[in-house]
């Protein structure tokens, strides 16, 4: 059983938008604008919708839950 190709692409995408917002708060921005107040806007709407996409979907990591998946697609088939 694996994870999915999207439950790991959107995990990163959530990865590099919290990592940016952390750089940017400690005033190490990752984007060049000049503006910090365009930047700090620019990277808080990143991290919202990083954040929204990531978790919109169930994410299964666990041996567990991707049965479960598996179980709720074939009831859902029948």
């Amino acid at each position: 059983m694996n994870v999915s190709i999207g439950t790991i692409a959107r995990t990163a995408c959530l990865a590099l938008a919290l990592t940016n917002q952390i750089l940017s708060a400690a005033g190490k921005p990752v984007l060049p604008i000049e503006d910090s107040q365009l930047e700090t806007l620019v990277t808080t709407g990143l991290t919202v919708a990083a954040s929204l996409a990531a978790w919109w979907k169930n994410n299964s990591f666990t041996p567990a839950a991707i049965r479960a998946d598996q179980t709720l697609q074939a009831f859902r088939n029948k």
